[in-house]
């Protein structure tokens, strides 16, 4: 990453506003990106993963694991020559791109149209030039670059360490669906399906994608279950085995919860 990030200095052309910003965010960055290595010595792990569901980024060895907070900055292909946004890319989940649109308002304030652009032709330097922008508007702690096989390079801004525990908390909160992919896990009873009406009740009132309280999950149950459940004034150890919960994804839940509505 150094020799992209010092490049940026080997102009003497008259520096515009912008040129002068995004200088001094590039320098900042390898400062801070210096540091960054230098503590946690990614190089270290044999293996990295980054899940845009739970916003983590995990790199690990053997039974060795680091675990960060991370947004997408955007994407360089080197097939087209082009930069995009995160903001722009209709394929990156919003839990990983909004902080890029305070960098996009940012640029609408400074005038800064290589931050409102959404789009447009770029090279690797200016790639890491505006991932170093985000990273300073966003107050990031160190960045990472992923290559995918179709050699699209993905500029990720590291935002704050996490402990074991927690991620795996959070990890746990998520299921793959043959479906649907990764996504947050639900329960519901073993009557609720995708093909037939039965009713829909709720633990609390739901929306797709709404925020969730640490202690919280999608949990519904159908009208023989609710009559079963209120006869026995709660979820008693009958209720509970009547329902035989199943997990089930986040989509797969509300496509069951839109065919009973």
């Amino acid at each position: 990453m150094r020799k992209f990030l010092n490049n940026l200095f080997k102009t003497n052309l008259e520096k515009s506003d912008y040129d002068s910003f995004a200088e001094k965010c590039v320098e900042e960055l390898q400062i801070a990106q210096d540091k960054f290595q230098q503590e946690f010595n990614l190089n270290y792990y044999d293996n990295w993963f980054y899940d845009q569901n739970t916003g983590i980024l995990t790199f690990s060895t053997g039974n060795q694991e680091l675990n960060f907070r991370y947004f997408d900055v955007g994407s360089f292909s080197t097939k087209s020559n082009t930069w995009k946004w995160s903001w722009n890319n209709n394929y990156t989940l919003e839990k990983v791109k909004k902080q890029t649109k305070t960098i996009r308002d940012f640029g609408t304030k400074s005038d800064f149209p290589k931050l409102t652009d959404g789009y447009f032709e770029s090279d690797e330097i200016e790639a890491w030039e505006l991932t170093a922008i985000a990273f300073k508007i966003e107050k990031g702690i160190g960045v990472y670059r992923p290559v995918d096989e179709n050699k699209l390079q993905i500029f990720l801004a590291i935002t704050e360490l996490i402990d074991n525990e927690t991620a795996q908390k959070i990890k746990d909160k998520y299921v793959e669906c043959g479906t649907h992919d990764s996504n947050r896990i639900a329960f519901v009873c073993t009557h609720l399906n995708k093909e037939t009406k039965v009713g829909f009740n709720e633990a609390f009132e739901t929306s797709e994608d709404m925020e969730l309280e640490d202690d919280d999950d999608f949990q519904a149950w159908c009208n023989d279950c609710e009559t079963i459940r209120k006869k026995e004034d709660g979820w008693t150890d009958h209720a509970i085995d009547f329902a035989k919960i199943k997990i089930v994804c986040e989509r797969c839940y509300f496509e069951i919860k839109e065919l009973n509505q």
